[in-house]
């Protein structure tokens, strides 16, 4: 078996540190798709672009509203956070768009067995100071009612750099379509420290996420049904965003529990 160590996908627009997950493991906020294509306005209108002020730096993260007060993201993403900025209905992060809203908050959960150093547990809520206003550009997405199968198709988005040489986030929300692989899979890749509330999925060749991604989530869609967030985007290979290895996600059914006890979703 070969084992790869994980990367944090916490991706930093101004400062980075260094830490360790199973003897190396480089925490910087920063994220990617690799081998996608860019999203349709309108096309995600639960995505949610997180500015994360810190007592350190501010960096990025991506997030998915699931309520019109909550946005649900990755653990390493808030831990350690004093304040967020988020931009909703907007495919763009450059351009003031006329269905761009930015809201602020500060109350974030992490969930209570998150840890830093193995990833485990990597996911976390954000609560919108006040409910946002639901327009066709901004939409919650619905959370799963099942868990993930092996071999079926989800798409991941972000906005993380789509390449190992162009660093930091890029203006436009990508897509790719990739597919889940068994844990026992991605094992074969990561070892033992990948647990079941975790699951990899990998495109064609190199398709994947990368830095900057982090916190984005990964969506299933179902005939006759709406859209699920099925995954949130935590790590990928230290070989590089580039490499063949799959991109990990933390699951989000097995949490469903969690999410709607911190929120009163029914």
């Amino acid at each position: 078996m070969k084992l790869i160590l994980l990367v944090i996908l916490y991706a930093t627009a101004t400062s980075s540190t260094t830490t360790s997950l199973l003897a190396s493991l480089s925490r910087k906020i920063e994220g990617r798709i690799i081998g996608g294509s860019t999203a349709r306005a309108g096309e995600f209108p639960f995505s949610a672009a997180i500015n994360i002020h810190a007592s350190n730096g501010q960096y990025f993260c991506g997030g998915a509203l699931i309520d019109p007060e909550w946005v649900l993201t990755a653990a390493q993403c808030v831990d350690g956070a004093l304040q967020f900025t988020i931009v909703l209905g907007s495919n763009n992060l450059n351009e003031n768009e006329p269905n761009r809203v930015t809201v602020a908050a500060e109350e974030h959960f992490l969930n209570p067995n998150y840890d830093a150093f193995t990833l485990q547990h990597d996911i976390a809520l954000i609560r919108l100071r006040m409910p946002v206003e639901l327009t066709n550009y901004i939409q919650p997405i619905r959370l799963p009612t099942a868990d993930l199968t092996t071999h079926s198709v989800a798409v991941a988005t972000g906005w993380g750099q789509t390449s190992d040489e162009d660093a930091g986030t890029v203006s436009n929300l990508n897509r790719v379509t990739i597919t889940v692989l068994s844990n026992e899979e991605c094992r074969l890749t990561y070892g033992t420290q990948i647990i079941d509330e975790m699951v990899c999925a990998e495109g064609n060749y190199n398709e994947g996420t990368c830095h900057g991604d982090s916190g984005s989530g990964l969506i299933q869609y179902f005939v006759g049904e709406p859209a699920a967030i099925v995954g949130i985007s935590s790590f990928f290979s230290s070989r590089g965003c580039e490499s063949t290895d799959p991109s990990g996600f933390t699951r989000v059914f097995p949490y469903v529990e969690w999410i709607k006890n911190t929120t009163g979703i029914v």
